[in-house]
């Protein structure tokens, strides 16, 4: 005779077992979509610890610095719709054009495509999901994560954080 407790695991370990059947086929079939891993090694901006604490919100360090997510809805960066470009909230780089933006009714800050040269990949296992972890490449600062089901022409949707962007409007 199983435990309440020895049942429950059990069929939770099956459950995640048979989701994770089920979602492996997709992601091997859109990873060719998905950006590859950048690597992850010295970055053009560093600080310490204390120095990230002085030039950051506590809100900001906890996203940048330590890979946290800010509750959806919660950002000003959603109702965000004039033209200029989403810069890291860290050191600066622009990041993402306005003209990529777009509603994913996520709750998040969502683009189809960064600038060049201004994000790295790198895979994120956390929660027992297989997801594409967003940093800023000039600092490293944690952004959000990728996901293969946006809008064309990229069907990519980069759901960022708010708290760890700017908003630069043009000129």
């Amino acid at each position: 005779m199983l435990s309440r407790r020895q049942f429950i695991w059990i069929g939770g370990s099956v459950g995640v077992a048979a989701l994770a059947g089920s979602l492996l086929p997709s992601l091997a079939n859109s990873a060719s979509q998905v950006p590859q891993d950048s690597g992850v090694g010295t970055f053009e901006v560093s600080h310490d610890d204390a120095q990230w604490r002085e030039l950051l919100s506590a809100d900001q360090y906890q996203v940048l610095r330590h890979e946290n997510t800010e509750r959806p809805y919660s950002s000003p960066l959603n109702a965000e719709h004039r033209n200029g470009t989403f810069a890291c909230a860290g050191c600066q780089l622009q990041l993402f054009s306005s003209a990529t933006k777009f509603d994913s009714h996520t709750g998040w800050p969502s683009f189809w495509q960064p600038l060049d040269q201004a994000v790295a990949v790198r895979t994120d296992t956390s929660f027992g999901v297989l997801r594409k972890e967003v940093h800023c490449r000039r600092c490293g600062g944690h952004l959000g994560h990728v996901f293969t089901d946006g809008p064309k022409p990229t069907g990519l949707r980069y759901c960022m954080n708010g708290v760890a962007m700017n908003f630069d409007p043009a000129a």
